[in-house]
């Protein structure tokens, strides 16, 4: 278990370090950008990029790209990690369980708010355009099928991340507002193993979404980002596999 918590670490570290460092070098970039344009026509934006004519140009991406729609889903998924993780700390005293959901809140809360950096820096919309749905960046044409036969064998239609939420669920891997009130309502034991159940599920929608990115998004700090969530995820799916068998449980897919 510590080993495989060392590895996890180690990845979100350099991942989340690297994505950091492009993300600043990405807002000096798009600061010097904007100052040239301003100058040049008066502050007038092309329709693709910003800073076309400058030599230190950044290109945003679109408010339908799947750089964008990464950012805002896996934000929101993201969002659901923490809340569920911080449920859990309050419903048991199990140190292993309580360690694991402080590391995972602590990470995703983190990827967060770095997600929703970019679609600042980048000016875009939190929510989707044109009443467009989450996972709409997934569509068919792109990443197709992301199964991992090793990991719960999520396949299927690209859309839905390789599997269709579950009713009363917005992504795949997402609980529904009734299994968080079970969450709640748990405690001891059950409170452990519903959430490793929980998390289990989110993550194997989290990694399906995550490998889209590193196939489809096109900022390279981005795209680095999400690979380093599939690895650390991955890394997490097996260690609650192993929490659970050593409480008697098994994951539910």
């Amino acid at each position: 278990m510590t080993g495989v918590r060392r590895d996890r670490r180690v990845a979100v570290r350099a991942a989340g370090s690297a994505a950091l460092l492009a993300l600043l070098f990405a807002g000096a970039a798009t600061v010097a950008s904007a100052r040239d344009d301003g100058a040049r026509d008066g502050g007038a934006r092309g329709g693709g990029a910003r800073g076309t004519h400058s030599p230190t140009a950044l290109r945003v991406p679109g408010a339908d790209s799947a750089d964008a729609g990464f950012a805002r889903d896996m934000a929101a998924h993201h969002q659901q990690a923490v809340e569920m993780s911080f449920i859990v700390r309050d419903r048991t005293r199990d140190e292993e369980v309580r360690l694991l959901a402080y590391d995972i809140a602590n990470t995703q809360a983190n990827q967060r708010g770095m997600m929703l950096g970019w679609l600042d820096l980048w000016e875009l919309p939190k929510t989707a355009p044109g009443g467009q749905g989450p996972m709409s960046w997934m569509t068919d044409g792109h990443p197709g099928h992301t199964g991992d036969a090793g990991h719960g064998g999520l396949t299927g239609h690209a859309g839905h991340a390789g599997h269709p939420p579950r009713d009363g669920s917005l992504m795949p891997g997402m609980a529904t507002r009734a299994e968080l009130d079970r969450l709640r309502a748990a405690g001891g034991r059950d409170a452990e193993v519903l959430y490793l159940r929980l998390m289990s599920d989110h993550h194997r929608g989290g990694v399906d979404m995550a490998r889209g990115c590193v196939r489809l998004c096109t900022v390279g700090a981005e795209k680095r980002l999400a690979q380093g969530m599939v690895e650390a995820q991955r890394s997490e799916l097996d260690a609650m596999a192993a929490m659970l068998e050593a409480r008697g449980a098994k994951p539910r897919s």
